[in-house]
């Protein structure tokens, strides 16, 4: 993003490569939602995308959440968007409405278990490693059933989708696949299970374009919107317990 350009015009310019897309694949832009992940970035940035019109925010790590979310305005629904680790979910569960990133049933007993007792109520997505990459997290296709099974015996959390991360290619079309790919898999589950999976979480900041026109419901924007990230370097004063 040019350092001149405002959160606001850079939004605006989104929406409408967001629009575009819809109009390709005969979507209504409405059905697709904005995640403005500040990762890295302060407080001021924050407020500077709640201003906007960004109402969703996402965050890759929790301690850099547990700082940030606490000095920054009221207002914006976080979504955790980073891998999760399980020692990590009670915290989690006090900062996000809703967790991206659910990638076995080990993890998804301890939120359930974490929520039971706080009295939470998140929203989660399977994160699925559709393109295979041995350096991304996210469950196997071939796995993600068993966890399907066990979520919706679940009462204290509630499976809303599947997120995915494609792999970064300079042309975005290469990622098309990967997408399609997430698609088909939620498709043909929610027919084996006889379930809706409304949300589809995927799309950054290089391929979001590609992703609306796959289905994304969700497109996860941080640099898009915000530039390039600062080197993010923990509060002194945070105090933070896994």
């Amino acid at each position: 993003m040019d350092s001149e350009r405002t959160v606001a015009q850079a939004l605006e310019e989104v929406k409408a490569v967001i629009a575009g897309a819809c109009a390709k694949s005969g979507r209504c832009p409405d059905d697709v939602e904005i995640i403005g992940v500040t990762k890295t970035h302060g407080p001021e940035v924050v407020r500077e995308a709640w201003e906007a019109g960004i109402r969703i925010l996402g965050e890759n790590k929790v301690q850099e959440a547990a700082w940030k979310i606490a000095e920054s305005v009221g207002g914006p629904e976080w979504h955790l968007v980073g891998h999760l680790q399980r020692n990590k979910a009670r915290p989690a569960l006090e900062l996000f409405s809703a967790i991206h990133s659910v990638d076995s049933v080990r993890l998804l007993e301890q939120l359930e278990r974490v929520a039971e007792e706080t009295g939470q109520r998140p929203e989660i997505l399977l994160e699925v490693n559709v393109s295979g990459e041995a350096s991304k997290d996210g469950l196997r296709p071939e796995s993600a059933p068993e966890v399907i099974e066990y979520a919706l015996g679940c009462r204290n959390v509630t499976l809303a989708g599947l997120m995915t991360l494609a792999p970064f290619c300079p042309d975005p079309e290469l990622a098309r696949p990967v997408f399609a790919k997430l698609r088909e898999c939620r498709d043909r589950w929610e027919r084996q299970f006889g379930i809706g999976l409304p949300r589809l979480s995927m799309g950054m900041s290089n391929d979001y374009a590609v992703a609306v026109e796959e289905g994304a419901t969700w497109v996860r924007l941080g640099t898009v919107l915000f530039g390039s990230r600062p080197k993010w370097k923990p509060e002194p004063e945070a105090r933070w317990e896994p």
